[in-house]
């Protein structure tokens, strides 16, 4: 996996996407803890929750949000 970047959609939530755009999850505040929400897309570009590249990554925790600690713990193979 590339470089992955976070976009701020409101005080909850932030997308993951990696450096071409492609959105691969959100990280989510649920109970005061950052949870990672992969997501995919089928072909027809309906959205697969829980799926996408990042799958096996799907709810981890981080305890804030800091694009260094997404990237390492997310890129892990």
């Amino acid at each position: 996996m590339n470089r992955l970047l976070l976009e701020r959609v409101n005080e909850q939530v932030w997308r993951v996407v990696t450096a071409q755009g492609e959105h691969v999850g959100n990280l989510k505040c649920i109970a005061a803890v950052w949870k990672f929400k992969a997501v995919g897309y089928d072909e027809r570009g309906d959205v697969i929750p829980g799926g996408g590249p990042l799958t096996h990554r799907h709810n981890i925790t981080f305890a804030e949000i800091d694009e260094a600690e997404v990237n390492a713990r997310l890129n892990l193979t």
